[in-house]
Order: C-alpha cells, then sequence, then structure tokens
C-alpha cells in the first residue's frame, strides 16, 4: 500500500523547475515568427535562457549541426568569467544581446538572444559537444545560458516578457490563424 501511495506521490510532484522558477515568455523574438524564447527565473533573482517549447528548433524532429557562442570576431560568451561575490569580470548583456547562433542540419539558423538586462554567468558548454541536450531537455540540461540582473532592476525585467497565461494566449491565437484560410 506504501508504495502506491509513493507511486502516485512522484507522479504528482512538481519538478524543480515548476517548484523554484518562475516561468517568464518572450514570443516572436526580434520579429521573427514562432522564434520564442523562455525565462526562467529563480527567487534569488538568478534568470536561466532556455528555449520555449514552442521554437521552430523544438519542432518537426529538427536536428542541430553547430551551436556557436562566438557572437563576432571580438566577441565570445565562451570567453566569459566571472569572480568573486559581485560577479565581476561577467559580461553585461542587453534585452537583445545574442548568446549563440544554433544551426541546424537543413541549414536554418537561429540566433539565442538574452531576452534580459543583466550579467552573464555562465553558458552551457555541455551543449556544444551534446547539442541533443537541447532537444531532449530544453529547461533543464539543455539550457543556454545564465543571466543574473542587476539588484535594482530584478523586479523590473519581467515587464517586457509574458506570463505563463500570456504567452499560452499568444501561441494559441497563432494557431487559429495558422488554421484559418487566408
Amino acid at each position: 500500500m506504501d508504495s502506491v501511495e509513493e507511486k502516485n506521490t512522484k507522479e504528482n510532484a512538481p519538478s524543480v523547475i515548476d517548484r523554484y522558477y518562475t516561468r517568464w515568455y518572450r514570443a516572436d523574438m526580434k520579429g521573427k515568427e514562432c522564434e520564442d524564447h523562455c525565462i526562467l527565473q529563480h527567487s534569488n533573482r538568478l534568470c536561466v535562457v532556455t528555449l520555449a517549447e514552442t521554437h521552430p528548433i523544438l519542432q518537426s524532429g529538427r536536428t542541430i549541426k553547430n551551436i556557436n557562442y562566438q557572437i563576432s570576431n571580438g566577441c565570445s560568451r565562451l570567453s566569459n568569467k566571472v569572480s568573486g561575490k559581485s560577479k565581476r569580470g561577467g559580461q553585461f548583456l542587453t534585452e537583445l544581446a545574442p548568446l549563440c547562433r544554433i544551426t541546424c542540419t537543413d541549414d536554418s539558423e537561429y540566433t539565442i538572444y538574452s531576452c534580459i538586462r543583466g550579467r552573464l554567468l555562465e553558458v552551457n558548454e555541455n551543449i556544444l559537444e551534446t547539442p541533443t541536450l537541447l532537444l531532449e531537455k530544453p529547461s533543464t540540461e539543455g539550457y543556454i545560458a545564465v543571466i543574473l540582473p542587476k539588484f535594482e532592476e530584478s523586479k523590473s525585467i519581467t515587464e517586457n516578457l509574458l506570463s505563463r497565461e500570456e504567452f499560452e494566449c499568444v501561441v494559441s491565437k497563432r494557431s487559429i490563424t495558422e488554421t484559418q484560410p487566408p
């Protein structure tokens, strides 16, 4: 009897992401339809940048050919080094700062943006070696980067982002317009 109760509890228990993070979304990044990003905001202000479930990379059984954190000749997100309590040395990002470029095997290329202002703490180097993590576990082991917003801005960073309910409304409106004939 105890094992049945334990099994039911495990099935109904929320994931770590659902328990400790608030999901925020940025739909149609830079006007590109369906290029949606998800920001997981922890209560300690840390923000994890991931792909939203609706992003084209996670749709249509695509496979990833390459992930590149080299943004320009002079800027590589991989060279980001932080130290100390105030995370000195971390690259400062604006809302539209590119984090990486992802190329799929069908030669489609997507730029992933930070979506929020803050200091870049780390990029996920594991997805360089194992790009399938990005497809299989986008909210956990397949995250893109971790960003720390300024303390003063930590409450206001979500002003330009959508809540889960608002994002679901945007996605449902998309599917309605896709099914209607022109």
